[in-house]
Parts: structure tokens; C-alpha cells; sequence
């Protein structure tokens, strides 16, 4: 079966369609992570707790929300898309406004841990139809939907911050929780998957060609994981996710420690104001752009580019952090830098184990993400706390950074040039490559 629309269940079939359900609702759930920043100093004021403290809950939310894709992965490929994502955005919304009525860590910890569960649930499905519905696009699609992840917050950080400044970070949580909450649930109804016979029009197909070789055989999830490359890809997914994440959760308390949050810089808006809406365009403009742009040159050229780039912005940010243009031009640049991992490695998940477990594969790698967390929330703020500087918190970003693009050169690009072997040879019984 081909073309671009088959005859199945739900509203709006067509895989277009699909791709902008799945990016509004992406955009819907971005504030979870990228606006938590907005919360992190009224929070340590109002429950009395240190900055490490606090930041456990961004730790905890980014462990449910991707250690947990997997099964939520598994479930989107038995029950379908739409009847997952419906129940994420309940959780969503549940995460925000449990957050917003918190008057403990623990009931914090609680709240937005369960808005981790349904982040990933929505991320998981979303990025997995993607890549079932664009097996001739993948890097775009891919780039797209998480690109939308990136960019959501941009269109929130200013309401939201003026909400916090003038009615307090819980009403903001609770308004905006629930406002979430329904652009999730509406976005749901509008998605299904492809048929397992359906391919694109032959003339879409021919449109998006790639240079990028693709398996003709799915894995399943137990077969990727006997695989060295796919362990390697996981390494290095959580370098380059440490140094993205961290920006991402201490990017208000950085810019306090040197006064711009304050240091108004144009039109009225702070450094830290503009840096935010700036990275939040970048960070999502990066995954499609990186997307098109690894389909035309291949995955690891273009993420040997990208992290290399990362570690050039980290490396001037150093030098350049207290001043506030560079704050904010240096700040999006580690972003754009930063937010192709969710384009690339999806793709490159999709290409090298194939299209039928998808969302189940993409679910493991993504849990790379979660052991960053770890160090990027929680463990950055502790530095912080032991040195007084932020500074070792940037070279330990600017080491994994350059790590990952000698990997992805070196490693792993050897590896996946022998994928469209791969195939033929599974196809004809051989042994399960390295």
C-alpha cells in the first residue's frame, strides 16, 4: 500500500496530518523542562530549600520522563498512539498544577515526577510516528516533531514569567497546567500509524531520497541491545545531553550569580529574559535543521559538526558569561548546538534497526537523557555549592561535547557505513552484526 493518505481509523489520516499532531502537541508539553528554570529561585524561597534541593525534582523529572519511554513505547506500538497520548496529557496537566499546590519537596518531587511520566509518554509516541510515517524523510521528520520540543517554550517564557512576577510561580503553575493539558488532549484524537504495508507515493519517495543507508530489517528491542553500536550511540547521546540539560536547568540561577536577571538589555526585557526566548527558537529550529542536514551528509559528519560546535560556545561562555550580549548570543548558540540530539539519534535508530519497533527502540536510547539528569540538575547545582563557581560545571560540558564528536568520527561512523549490509545479511540468516 501506498501514498500519502490511507483508509484507516481517526479524523486526518494523512501523514502531514500526523506530523503537525505530533508537533503541537510537543510544543504543548516543552515548558515542563524548559521553562522549570523560570521556577527554580521561587522555589527555593517558598519551600526554604537549596538550590540542590530543588533541582532533585528537574532530576526526577527527567528520569520519568525518559527512563520509562521504553515501556511507554511498547504500549504506543500495541494500543496506538492516540489512546497514550490522551493519558499523558492527563498527567501533563496533573504534573503543573500538583506542582503549583505543593507545600512540601516531597509533594514537588511527587507532582513533577508524574508530569515526567507523561512527557515521555507524549515524546515517545509522537517521535515514533514520525519515524514510521516518514521512513523516506526520517531526519526532517524527526527534527520536526522534536524541533517542536525546543520551541514550544518560546511562545510561553514571557507570559509565564510575567504570571510568576505578578501573581506567583503557583498560580502560574496551575493556569498553565491545565492549558497544557488541553492542547495535549486535542492533539491526541488526531493520531494513528501507518498501515504495516504502507510505504510513501512513489514520488515522495523519490522527493526524499537520502544519502543515509537504511536497514531493510526491523530489530526488535532484544536485538538492539546485543549490538556494540547501539551501546555506543547511548554513550554518547548522554555526553552531549549533560551539557544541554544543564544549561537548560541552571540557565536562571547562572545569569543570578552574575546579575542578569536583572540587567535590562532591550526594549524593557532582561538578559536572562532574551537569552530564554532566544535558546527556546534555537533549540528548536536546530532539530530540523540538523535533520535535513545529517540526511544530505550523514549522521555522524553531522553530529561530529554539531557537538564540536557545542563545545566551541561552551569553551566562550566561559570567558564571556558575565557579560550580557554574549550571554544570550552564547547561550543560544550552545542550544542550537545542543538540541539535534533529538533529531539525530532517532534517525539513526530508525535507520540502523528499522521502522516496525521504532518508538520502542527510540524509547531505550532515549533513556540516555535520564542518566545526564543525573549530573546535569542536581549534580551541576552541588559543584556549584562545593567550588562557589560555575566554571567546572562548563569544562566538564565542554570534555563530553568533544568526546562525543571524536566518537561519532572515529567509532561510530565506521560502524554504520556496513548498515545496508546489514540487511541483506539478516535477510539471509546471518549472525546479528556488531
Amino acid at each position: 500500500m501506498t501514498g500519502d493518505v490511507p483508509r484507516r481509523g481517526g479524523f486526518l489520516v494523512g501523514r502531514w496530518w500526523q506530523l503537525g499532531a505530533g508537533i503541537v502537541a510537543m510544543m504543548a508539553i516543552a515548558n515542563l523542562q524548559y521553562a522549570w528554570t523560570l521556577f527554580t529561585v521561587p522555589l527555593t524561597q517558598s519551600l526554604h530549600a537549596t538550590l540542590s534541593a530543588v533541582q532533585v525534582a528537574f532530576t526526577l523529572f527527567i528520569l520519568t520522563e525518559t527512563w520509562l519511554v521504553p515501556f511507554e513505547g511498547y504500549l504506543v506500538d500495541r494500543l496506538g498512539a492516540r489512546l497514550i497520548v490522551t493519558a499523558g496529557s492527563v498527567l501533563v496537566g496533573l504534573g503543573w498544577i500538583g506542582s503549583g499546590i505543593a507545600g512540601s519537596l516531597g509533594a514537588l518531587y511527587g507532582w513533577y515526577s508524574l508530569g515526567g511520566i507523561g512527557a515521555g509518554a507524549v515524546y515517545g509516541a509522537c517521535v515514533g510516528t514520525a519515524l514510521k510515517w516518514f521512513p523516506d524523510r526520517r531526519g526532517l521528520a524527526a527534527g520536526a516533531t522534536a524541533g517542536a520540543y525546543g520551541l514550544g517554550t518560546a511562545l510561553t517564557v514571557l507570559p509565564i514569567q510575567r504570571m510568576i512576577d505578578a501573581s506567583g510561580y503557583r498560580a502560574a503553575f496551575i493556569v498553565w497546567g491545565a492549558v497544557q493539558a488541553v492542547v495535549v488532549l486535542v492533539a491526541a484524537q488526531f493520531m494513528t500509524a501507518p498501515a504495516a504495508s504502507w510505504t510513501p507515493a512513489g514520488r515522495e519517495r523519490a522527493g526524499g531520497k537520502t544519502r543515509v543507508p537504511q536497514s531493510a530489517v526491523s530489530r526488535t528491542p532484544g536485538e538492539m541491545l546485543r549490538t556494540g553500536r547501539f551501546w555506543l550511540m547511548y554513550l554518547m547521546m548522554a555526553l552531549v545531553a549533560f551539557g544541554g540539560l544543564m544549561v537548560t536547568a541552571q540557565l536562571k540561577p547562572i545569569a543570578a550569580t552574575y546579575g542578569l536577571d536583572k540587567t535590562v538589555v532591550t526594549l524593557g526585557i532582561s538578559a536572562l529574559a532574551l537569552a530564554l526566548m532566544l535558546d527556546r527558537i534555537l533549540n528548536g529550529l536546530t532539530r530540523p535543521f540538523w535533520g535535513w542536514v545529517s540526511d544530505h551528509i550523514g549522521r555522524c559528519n553531522a553530529m561530529a559538526l554539531a557537538f564540536g560546535l557545542e563545545a566551541l560556545a561552551i569553551l566562550a561562555l566561559l570567558r564571556l558569561v558575565d557579560h550580557p550580549i554574549w550571554f544570550v548570543v552564547l547561550s543560544g548558540a550552545t542550544f542550537f548546538a545542543w538540541g539535534e540530539i533529538f533529531s539525530l539519534f532517532p534517525a539513526t535508530i530508525g535507520d540502523v534497526f528499522g521502522p516496525a519497533y521504532a518508538t520502542t527502540n527510540y524509547g531505550i536510547q532515549y533513556t540516555s537523557k535520564g542518566v545526564a539528569a543525573i549530573f546535569a540538575g542536581w549534580g551541576a547545582a552541588k559543584v556549584l555549592e562545593t567550588t562557589g563557581s560555575w566554571m567546572p560545571v562548563f569544562w566538564i560540558a565542554v570534555a563530553c561535547d568533544l568526546a562525543a564528536a571524536l566518537l561519532a568520527l572515529v567509532w561510530l561512523k565506521p560502524l554504520l557505513t556496513i548498515t545496508a549490509g546489514d540487511a541483506a545479511a539478516l535477510a539471509g540468516g546471518a549472525p546479528a552484526p556488531r
